[in-house]
């Protein structure tokens, strides 16, 4: 199904058109002629553009100028009549889609926009294999300029040009996925496929089916034979999103391909052979899980040829600022808004949260403001941040921020552990830590000292930061 605008300044055509396509199963909106079609294909977007070729106002042949100016990738289909069919063949030439020649049967127009429907999926499914957007994977495209990001990028250009195995290790959101697209398109197989797989996505069956491909009767609903994500990477790169949560079996059969670049479809006898380039992901601690039995050592070493430690956004809190404008502009212009750009108590705020979903909780946070805001900057009143549950019902049901065991607790604890939550979400530095306990940064720095509060090993200064 897909949406569709409908453009003809016969009233009586047009509205059957629309019920039809409406019972269909099609999202449909209409437009009694060219001008009106035009001011809406500045706001929205369709799958399916139907035009009539001669209208009041402007007409089909400016729409479909618009159309192809705005979203190139819409199909047009013109209705004409008999008298224009030599314009409408101009005009697909000019990027329309087809045309149909008035009076016409609703049958002829569903198969024609059943046609286009296909083509926009079979395009879809060539640009996910191919990404022919490829500069989203310049590195100069890549927003930030923090040393921990500066450092990341300076190993991933040195290993994006050969054909080295790569582990891609970091927590959730921190932009594993586009920093293996950056390694795969600025490499020497930049143009052959990209092909990405989500391990934790599936099944233990379905991922090797979706990996390997099947013959037909391999299983119960294998009605046809299906190529597999290997055989679609041939020549290009495989990115395995969540390697960690594969199966023995799975494991096993990824460290042949890796070792003897052959495998067999599901219920298959013939070797297929394959030259692939492997990039995994993970954000678990594959080390452990090997040494639990959890994960095969052969094959971790065989993924850990050369590893690269995706930064934490709380480690790099400087490119806040910078991800914050990429995402307005971003979203703005997708939800149609007018944003100047974001008040400062809402930028502070953003800097002293922690970020435990990283890049893609800011990204998600940002497109919840920018829903939300009613005015040309985003408050701090706008920002949802560490939300777990949706808003609503009675705040005296709510349940309490500071839950007291049945045991009891001291008061001097319940204060310790309030300034320790507060330090952590402000990255350890005491300033930020204090202004969400609403005290002076003389306080606080006075508390940790006589509450003994230590600050982790692994930070970069090993006292307290007062800034």
């Amino acid at each position: 199904m897909g949406r569709i605008l409908i453009a003809d300044d016969h009233d009586a055509l047009r509205r059957g058109l629309v019920r039809a396509l409406s019972d269909g199963g099609h999202e449909v909106e209409e437009a009694p002629d060219g001008t009106a079609a035009i001011r809406i294909l500045h706001d929205m977007q369709f799958d399916v553009v139907l035009t009539d070729l001669k209208m009041r106002g402007s007409d089909g042949m400016d729409v479909l100028r618009t159309t192809k100016s705005l979203h190139p990738s819409t199909a047009v289909i013109l209705m004409t009549a008999f008298g224009s069919v030599g314009t409408a063949v101009e005009a697909m030439k000019g990027g329309a889609f087809d045309f149909v020649q008035k009076p016409f049967e609703i049958e002829e127009m569903e198969v024609k926009i059943e046609k286009a429907l296909e083509m926009r999926r079979l395009r879809n499914e060539l640009d996910y294999l191919r990404h022919t957007q490829h500069d989203i994977y310049d590195f100069d495209r890549i927003v930030g300029s923090s040393g921990a990001l500066r450092r990341m990028l300076d190993v991933v250009r040195k290993v994006a040009k050969s054909n080295t195995t790569v582990l891609i290790r970091g927590e959730t959101g921190t932009g594993k996925e586009l920093i293996a697209g950056a390694i795969h398109h600025n490499s020497l197989r930049s143009s052959r496929n990209f092909v990405k797989v989500n391990c934790a996505a599936l099944q233990e069956n379905l991922l090797e089916s979706e990996l390997f491909g099947h013959e037909k009767g391999a299983f119960t609903s294998a009605d046809k034979q299906r190529i597999g994500r290997f055989e679609q990477a041939d020549g290009g790169s495989l990115f395995l999103d969540e390697v960690g949560d594969m199966s023995p079996s799975t494991q096993a059969k990824i460290l042949r391909v890796l070792q003897e670049h052959e495998f067999e479809r599901l219920g298959g006898t013939r070797t297929i052979r394959v030259d692939v380039r492997l990039i995994a992901a993970t954000n678990r601690n594959l080390s452990a899980m090997v040494s639990a039995g959890l994960f095969r050592e052969d094959l971790y070493y065989r993924l850990n040829v050369v590893s690269i430690e995706m930064p934490a956004l709380r480690e790099r809190k400087e490119d806040i600022p910078a991800l914050v404008q990429s995402f307005i502009r971003r979203f703005a212009g997708e939800l149609k808004k007018k944003l100047e750009g974001i008040e400062p108590e809402a930028q502070r705020m953003l800097m002293r949260y922690n970020w435990p979903g990283n890049i893609r909780e800011l990204e998600n946070a940002i497109e919840r403001a920018i829903l939300l805001t009613e005015g040309t900057m985003i408050r701090s009143e706008d920002l949802r941040l560490g939300e777990t549950v949706s808003g609503g019902g009675d705040a005296t049901n709510a349940s309490p921020v500071v839950r007291i065991p049945p045991t009891g607790i001291p008061l001097e604890e319940v204060e310790r552990q309030a300034l320790i939550e507060a330090l952590k979400m402000s990255n350890w530095v005491q300033k930020d830590a204090a202004e969400l306990l609403s005290i002076s940064p003389r306080v606080i720095n006075y508390k940790i000292k006589t509450m003994g509060i230590e600050f982790p090993r692994n930070r970069r200064d090993q006292v307290p930061v007062v800034v």
